[in-house]
């Protein structure tokens, strides 16, 4: 079994570190399904500025191939952050140089390499929507993150992501329960296979147009969480790789109890995502203008401590 992440990559500056991290929705979901077991890929477009050498070192470094990427001439975006009381809260978006922003188009070639893996990950963050037909008919199951955003929600933009993906994953933790089941209904309703809601602190729903199926997140001590970057991607894979496993194809849906296990799976997965720094770690100091250091030293978080979760995860 295989993942592809198809999409998105940043550079997320912690300020009050101080240091830079490799991330990105697509980057997370692929390094986070190598963690629990998989062979997974990287396919989008990198800068050709230090971030995007040092990023695509970062996701070479986790096992992931990022082989099939493509370099252009342009700066990395960045995502500025800080922590506060353990959760990760954002403060600016830099999308990067003009070319390296514009989205990855799927070549003959390309897409005969997408439809070589069992599950294909994107996100509204991504640019891939109008990619997203070929792949569905390349024969991979297509995964796809709707973030917590309501320009992404609009029927317009649901009717023409819905009908092409397997499982549409929305952020729901600002919403309550009627509100996030009826969202997820109306997902399926516009063709998506399965959606899946997580919730934070209040656990995840999935619901696949004949069962829905709950469970409560796995609480982490506030006192020892890292920060919460990563743990909706976490879940996500946790939740994905488990239903994988269990044989979930287009011509196979998952059964109810593979769905509560996937939820368990997921929420373990978030939990364990707490106490990374960022996405996976592997961070460097942030350079000024004049190329030297800011902030405190970098910290790597070793490999074998992650799996993830962001603040819209279940910890």
């Amino acid at each position: 079994m295989n993942v592809l992440g198809f999409g998105d990559n940043t550079i997320d500056r912690f300020v009050d570190r101080g240091i830079d991290y490799p991330g990105g929705n697509c980057v997370n979901v692929a390094v986070y399904a190598h963690r629990l077991g998989l062979d997974a890929a990287y396919l989008g477009v990198f800068g050709d500025d230090d971030l995007g050498s040092r990023l695509r070192a970062a996701v070479a470094a986790q096992g992931v191939t990022a082989d099939h990427s493509v370099v252009r001439h342009g700066a990395t975006s960045v995502s500025t952050l800080r922590v506060r009381d353990g959760d990760r809260v954002f403060l600016g978006y830099d999308p990067g140089g003009e070319a390296v922003h514009a989205p990855l188009h799927l070549t003959p070639d390309l897409l005969a390499y997408a439809a070589s893996f069992n599950l294909v990950h994107s996100s509204v963050y991504s640019g891939t929507e109008a990619e997203l037909p070929l792949l569905a008919t390349a024969g991979p199951l297509l995964s796809f993150d709707f973030s917590d955003e309501e320009e992404f929600r609009t029927p317009a933009y649901l009717d023409r992501v819905c009908p092409h993906v397997d499982l549409a994953l929305l952020s729901c933790s600002h919403l309550d329960e009627a509100t996030t089941r009826a969202l997820l209904a109306e997902a399926v309703e516009r063709g998506a296979g399965m959606a899946l809601a997580t919730r934070g602190l209040h656990g995840a729903i999935a619901y696949d147009g004949r069962t829905t199926a709950a469970a409560p997140a796995r609480a982490a001590d506030p006192g020892s969480v890292s920060d919460t970057m990563g743990c909706g991607d976490a879940f996500l894979a946790g939740f994905a790789v488990s239903l994988l496993r269990d044989g979930w194809s287009r011509r196979v849906p998952p059964a109810p109890a593979a769905l509560r296990d996937a939820l368990r799976q997921g929420a373990e997965a978030a939990y364990h995502q707490c106490f990374v720094e960022a996405a996976f770690g592997c961070g460097w100091p942030t350079a000024t203008r004049a190329g030297h250091a800011a902030g405190p030293a970098a910290q790597s978080v070793p490999g074998s401590t992650a799996v993830a979760r962001d603040d819209h995860a279940n910890a």
